[in-house]
């Protein structure tokens, strides 16, 4: 691309204005060329990087700088974008749920992992606290005998999951089932005793901890989603005391949890009655992920 092809209004926008020329100017506002490409590929309808030397349609134009001036407002790209990439999928996101990570996705890995080490024929996963439904979704797509409940306290939370889940096909919605209601009281009275997997990234942020978080996350994310009480274990501490009531006898519990909490989140586990209890890293060598084997 060409210096000669860089606007010179702010705005960008005029009769013949090329893609090319909205790419750079974007590059300027967001000082950011990734999400620049984020962008234009969003508002090009996919078509980024074919389009760089066709006109601007001006609607097409205008969304371009409705998302520009989002993101200078300082909301996340993922909210902006609308989706995300989580695993295999392409989730549906906006400000009623959490943006999936990195680390959810290790969560994944280890919940797979320990699913098959359980050998269970159709196995009965709960991902509680589902949010986007990124773990249920993902574990119910990539493990084909999984038969998965998804639970939220949030109703609103819960329209985000079941967007995703139809955007899945029948296949996989077959298997997957959304529950109202805080936690474990979400489920039927029939899963009692037989839940095989249980898997959970709970709000574990402390309240003290909030406004050393960034302005990206505290500003924007999910409050009931981040901060779990003055301690950050208090969600984890709910969820693990109730856990024995729910369980198969051979089963096990995958959480999220930060670094700083390992001891304490393998305290609780043992003081509720697991006899295997263990922390594993994330991508960056961290303490993040919960398991605790009945």
């Amino acid at each position: 691309m060409t210096a000669g092809m860089r606007p010179t209004a702010r705005s960008g926008l005029s009769v013949g204005t090329k893609w090319g020329e909205l790419y750079w100017l974007a590059v300027e506002r967001l000082a950011d060329r990734q999400a620049a490409r984020w962008f234009l590929e969003e508002a090009s309808g996919g078509r980024w990087p074919a389009v760089l030397d066709e006109p601007v349609p001006v609607g097409a134009g205008r969304v371009l700088l409705s998302l520009l001036e989002r993101r200078e407002a300082g909301e996340p790209v993922q909210y902006v974008l609308g989706h995300w990439a989580f695993r295999k999928l392409d989730l549906i996101v906006d400000r009623r749920v959490l943006i999936p990570r990195p680390e959810t996705e290790v969560v994944v890995d280890v919940a797979l992992a320990e699913l098959a080490k359980l050998g269970v024929g159709a196995p009965v996963v709960v991902d509680l606290g589902t949010g986007s439904g990124a773990i249920a979704l993902s574990i119910a797509s990539e493990e084909g005998t999984v038969q998965a409940w998804a639970t939220d306290i949030s109703p609103e939370v819960l329209a985000v999951a079941s967007a995703n889940l139809v955007g899945l096909g029948a296949l996989v919605a077959g298997r997957v089932r959304l529950a109202l209601g805080r936690w474990w009281a979400a489920l039927p009275e029939t899963l009692r005793g037989k839940i095989d997997l249980a898997v959970t990234n709970p709000p574990y942020v402390a309240g003290t901890e909030l406004a050393a978080l960034a302005p990206e996350v505290s500003r924007w994310e999910p409050l009931l989603a981040l901060v779990a009480g003055p301690s950050g274990l208090e969600a984890l501490e709910e969820i693990v005391a109730e856990a024995p009531r729910w369980l198969a006898a051979r089963s096990v519990l995958v959480s999220e949890i930060a670094p700083s909490q390992a001891q304490a989140a393998a305290a609780l586990a043992r003081e509720a009655g697991f006899c295997r209890v263990t922390v594993r890293a994330d991508l960056a060598g961290r303490d993040r992920v919960l398991v605790a084997m009945s």
